[in-house]
C-alpha cells in the first residue's frame, strides 16, 4: 500500500459519530470568537496509527476522537518527536527539537536517570501563555523530571494533579521504582480513583472553573501505556513493595481495548462540557500520541514499533478541532511534528515567543484555518543508535553504519529500499544530518 492509497483509506476508515451527549442542554454560545481562544492539547501514550477507527481501527470503538476528525482536520503525517515518552514531550513543551535541553532518552523511575530532568532555564508553552494572560493546567503524565525541582507547577502550569514518572499502576498509582506517585502541584496528595478518568475528572473541573478566562489545558493520558489495566482490574503494584496481579496473555488485548475506550469517553465529556458552557468556537483542541504502538497495539499498515524509527514508533493519529475556524472533514498529508505545537498555541494566542528563544518547530495556524501550505523543511530524528531525516517524500533510516532510502509516497510501509539507485539523494541527506547534529547539540550538557 503506498502513501496515497493509503490517505485513501484512512479517510474512508470507520465512520465517525457524534460525540455522545452526556446532559448538556445549554446551546453555543453567539459571542465572537476572542483574541485568547482556549487551547486544549490531549495526548495519549503508546497508542499507535492504527489503534483508532478513523485511522482504520476495527477492533478498538473511539467514537468521540472519530468524530473530532469528522468536524475537524485528520492528520496523515503526523509525527512524534521521538519514538519514546520523555523526549517527545520536552519537545511538545519546548517547541524545539529535545536534543536542545538534553532529554533524549527516557528519564527512567530507577537508575541514575531518576534525578535528572528538563531545565528551569527552558521556556516552556505554559510560561509564554501564562504572560499572555492564560491559566494553565496539566492533569495527567509529566515524565520530565520526579525531583519537585523538575515539577509542572515551575514550568509554567497554575495547576498539576498527577503523577510525574513514565508510567503508574492505574489504581493504586505506584510508579515503576515502587514509590507512591500521584501529586497536586508539588506535593504527593493521595487520590482514589482509576488513572484515566482522575485525568478526565480534573480537567472537566478546570474547565468549568476557567470558562470565563482564556485557558491552556494539556491532558498527558497514560492510556494505554502499560500497566495494562481496565477500570475494574485489580491492582498490579502495592505498598511496601508487594505485587499484585498482572495481565498476562489474551488479558492484555482485552485490558488495551478497553483502556483505549475508556480514554476516548474522556475525550467525549472534555468536548461536551467544552460545548455545554458555550466555548466550542473559541477553543482549540489537539488531539495526538506520545509515540507509536507497542506490539500490543497496531500501526496499521506502518513498519516498526514504539522505540524504533521506522514509521511504526513516531508516526501517530492527530486530530486538529476548532468549529468555525477549522473546515470540517478535512484531511491533510502535511508533515508535522510535535515540536509544532508551541509556534502554533503562541499564534492562536497572539502572542510572540520571548526574543532571543529559537524555535524549531513551525505554526500550523495558517495550514489549519487557510489550508496554507508549509514551507519545505528538511526534518530530524535521532533515538540511540538509529537516526532518520524527512524531506519531501524522501525518508533516510540510518541504522548502524547502514543508510535505507525509502520513498513514502510510493511506500509507506518502507519495503523497498533505494539507496542503491539513489546514491545522491543519500548522500544530501546524510550531510545535512551530519550538519544538524552538530549545530543542534551545540553547548548541550545532556540530562538525561
Amino acid at each position: 500500500m503506498n502513501r496515497r492509497e493509503f490517505i485513501k483509506f484512512v479517510a474512508g476508515g470507520a465512520a465517525a459519530v457524534a460525540v455522545t451527549n452526556y446532559g448538556c442542554s445549554v446551546g453555543e454560545s453567539s459571542k465572537a470568537i476572542t483574541k485568547r481562544p482556549n487551547i486544549i492539547i490531549i495526548m495519549a501514550d503508546d497508542l499507535g496509527y492504527g489503534d483508532v477507527g478513523c485511522y482504520g481501527s476495527k477492533k478498538i470503538q473511539t467514537p468521540n476522537i472519530d468524530a473530532l476528525a469528522r468536524g475537524g482536520m485528520k492528520f496523515t503525517d503526523y509525527h512524534s518527536n521521538c519514538p519514546v515518552c520523555s523526549p517527545t514531550r520536552a519537545a511538545l513543551l519546548t517547541g524545539r527539537y529535545q536534543q536542545r535541553s538534553g532529554i533524549e532518552g527516557v528519564i527512567y523511575a530507577k537508575g541514575p536517570t531518576r534525578q535528572t530532568g528538563i531545565a528551569l532555564e527552558e521556556t516552556t508553552f505554559a510560561e509564554v501563555l501564562k504572560k499572555r494572560g492564560y491559566v494553565t493546567g496539566i492533569f495527567g503524565k509529566w515524565h520530565l523530571g520526579y525531583n519537585v525541582e523538575f515539577n509542572p507547577a515551575k514550568q509554567g502550569f497554575d495547576e498539576f494533579v498527577g503523577y510525574v514518572s513514565g508510567n503508574v499502576d492505574y489504581h493504586s498509582h505506584i510508579d515503576g521504582a515502587g514509590f507512591d506517585d500521584w501529586w497536586k502541584n508539588c506535593e504527593k496528595v493521595p487520590e482514589e480513583g482509576y488513572c484515566t478518568d482522575l485525568i478526565t475528572k480534573h480537567g472537566i473541573d478546570f474547565i468549568e472553573r476557567h470558562k470565563d478566562e482564556p485557558f491552556c489545558l494539556y491532558l498527558p493520558h497514560e492510556a494505554p501505556h502499560y500497566p495494562y489495566q481496565g477500570r475494574d482490574d485489580p491492582p498490579e503494584r502495592l505498598s511496601g513493595g508487594r505485587k499484585g496481579k498482572k495481565t498476562k496473555g489474551d488479558e492484555i488485548l482485552r485490558a488495551y481495548k478497553e483502556m483505549v475506550e475508556v480514554m476516548d469517553e474522556g475525550i467525549g465529556r472534555i468536548v461536551e462540557t467544552v460545548r455545554c458552557l458555550g466555548l466550542e468556537r473559541k477553543t482549540f483542541i489537539f488531539f495526538c500520541s506520545d509515540n507509536g504502538a507497542t506490539k500490543n497495539g497496531s500501526n496499521g499498515a506502518l513498519s516498526g514499533y514504539k522505540g524504533s524509527l521506522w514509521e511504526g514508533g513516531h508516526r501517530v493519529p492527530a486530530v486538529a478541532y476548532w468549529p468555525g475556524r477549522i473546515k470540517a472533514g478535512t484531511i491533510t498529508d502535511e508533515t508535522v511534528l510535535g515540536m509544532d505545537l508551541f509556534a502554533t498555541m503562541a499564534s492562536i494566542a497572539g502572542v510572540k515567543p520571548p526574543a532571543g528563544l529559537r524555535l524549531d518547530g513551525v505554526d500550523l495556524l495558517g495550514m489549519l484555518t487557510e489550508d496554507r501550505k508549509l514551507p519545505e523543511r528538511t526534518l530530524f530524528w535521532r533515538y540511540r543508535k538509529e537516526k532518520a531525516v524527512r524531506k519531501g517524500p524522501w525518508k533516510l533510516l540510518v541504522q548502524g553504519n547502514q543508510s535505507k532510502l525509502y520513498n513514502l509516497d510510493d511506500d509507506l510501509s518502507e519495503k523497498r529500499n533505494l539507496a542503491k539507485a539513489r546514491p545522491g539523494m543519500v548522500k544530501q541527506l546524510e550531510d545535512e544530518l551530519s550538519a544538524w547534529e552538530q549545530e543542534v547539540s551545540a553547548g548541550v550538557k545532556l540530562r538525561a
